[in-house]
C-alpha cells in the first residue's frame, strides 16, 4: 500500500496550536524526525505515521492529554485551505460539508469522512488511518474541534453538534470536552464522529457567492487533479467504508454509486495499479487493526462493522492479516508480541 499523507497546510495549523499553548513546536519537529522543509509550500505533505507521533510527543511535553481541545475557541479556517474556501462560498452548511467531503483527498488521504442521514440530523463519520504507527486520540479529536470551530466561523453563530461520538476510553477530566463541544460526548463508542441537527445544517452562510462558488470549485476541482493517481481508489474506499456495516460491498454496488460502470471502474482501479478486492482487503486490514485495539467492541460486534458473514471468515482473514486469531492480535495490541499457533 502507498503511505498516507496530509497537507502541510494542515500540519502548520497544528504547528500554531501547540506554540500558541508554550510547546517548542521546532523540538517537537526535530525528535518526530520532521524536517521544517517538508512542511513547506502549498504542495508539502507530510505522512500519516508523522503527525500521528508529533502528537504523542506534544502529549508527553505538555503533560496534557487534553492539549487538543485546549484552543477550541480559535478558528484555523487557513488550515482548510483552498477547501475552505469552496465551503465559505456555499449557499448552507449542509453544502459546506459535501464540498469538504468532496474535496477532503487535497487535505488527507489518510482521512475518510461520510455523511448519513439520521431521524435527528447528519452523523458525520471520520475513519482515519495511522499506517504503522497507532492513532494517538488527540489526532481525531483536533480533527474535530478544529471543523466545529471552522463551522461557527462561517456560520457566524456559536452552533455545537447533537452529538458527539469518540471511539475512546472516557478521559479522567470531562470538561474540556464539554468546553470544546457543548453537547453529550459518547466515549467507547463504535465510530469517531460528529451529529449536527438539519437546522444547524440549513442554516444560511452570510460568505454565500454564487459566482465565486464556480470559481472555487473550478480551481478545487483543478487542484484535485494533482491527485489524478489516487482519485478512483480513495472515493472506492469511501464507499467501501460506508457500506461494510451492511455487508461485504459489491463492486458492481460501489461502481453505480460512482456513477460508471464496473468496466469503467476495474479500468480506472487497474491505472492506479490496485483493484476492488485489493482495496477491500486493504481497507478490512486497516479497520480490523483499529477495532481490535478498542476493548469495549467484541470480536463479533468488529466482524460485523467489517462486512463479515460470520466470526470464522474474519478468524480466518486475521490469519492472513497478521497470522495470528482476533483474540491472539487483539492481545498483543495491549499487551506486546504473542506466539501464533495454529
Amino acid at each position: 500500500m502507498s503511505k498516507r499523507t496530509t497537507s502541510a497546510v494542515w500540519v502548520r495549523g497544528m504547528a500554531e496550536m501547540l506554540a500558541a499553548e508554550g510547546l517548542d513546536v521546532a523540538k517537537l519537529f526535530a525528535t518526530a524526525g520532521v524536517d521544517p522543509a517538508q512542511i513547506e509550500g502549498p504542495s508539502a505533505r507530510l505522512a500519516t505515521e508523522k503527525l500521528s507521533h508529533l502528537w504523542d510527543l506534544a502529549v508527553e511535553r505538555s503533560r496534557n492529554p487534553a492539549i487538543a481541545l485546549a484552543q477550541h475557541q480559535v478558528a484555523r479556517p487557513a488550515s482548510f485551505d483552498v477547501v475552505g474556501y469552496t465551503m465559505m462560498s456555499c449557499p448552507d452548511l449542509r453544502s459546506a460539508f459535501e464540498r469538504l467531503i468532496r474535496y477532503l483527498l487535497i487535505l488527507s488521504d489518510a482521512l475518510t469522512m461520510t455523511m448519513t442521514e439520521e431521524a435527528d440530523g447528519s452523523r458525520i463519520d471520520f475513519v482515519l488511518f495511522g499506517g504503522e504507527r497507532p492513532i494517538p486520540r488527540q489526532r481525531i479529536e483536533y480533527i474535530f474541534v478544529t471543523v466545529v470551530s471552522f463551522c461557527r466561523w462561517i456560520v457566524r453563530s456559536e452552533i455545537s453538534p447533537c452529538a458527539v461520538e469518540l471511539a475512546f476510553p472516557a478521559p479522567a477530566d470531562l470538561l474540556p470536552y464539554r468546553a470544546a463541544f457543548r453537547c453529550p460526548v459518547t466515549f467507547g463508542a463504535e465510530r469517531n464522529s460528529l451529529t449536527f441537527s438539519r437546522a444547524d445544517l440549513d442554516l444560511k452562510l452570510p460568505t454565500f457567492n454564487p459566482q465565486l462558488a464556480e470559481l472555487h470549485e473550478r480551481y478545487a476541482g483543478e487542484y484535485l487533479r494533482q491527485f489524478d493517481h489516487a482519485q478512483t481508489s480513495y472515493r472506492v474506499r469511501e464507499a467501501i467504508i460506508r457500506k461494510l456495516p451492511d455487508g461485504e460491498p459489491r463492486r458492481d454496488d460501489v461502481a453505480s454509486e460512482l456513477h460508471m460502470s464496473e468496466r469503467t471502474l476495474q479500468r480506472r482501479l487497474e491505472d492506479e495499479k490496485t483493484s476492488f478486492v485489493q482495496l477491500l482487503d486493504d481497507t478490512r486490514r486497516e479497520l480490523a487493526d483499529q477495532y481490535l485495539g478498542r476493548l469495549h467492541l467484541s470480536l463479533a460486534q468488529a466482524a460485523y462493522l467489517l462486512g463479515f458473514a460470520d466470526q470464522s471468515s474474519f478468524f480466518r482473514a486475521c490469519k492472513r492479516w497478521f497470522n495470528l486469531s482476533p483474540g491472539q492480535y487483539r492481545s498483543q495490541l495491549l499487551h506486546g508480541p504473542v506466539t501464533a499457533s495454529s
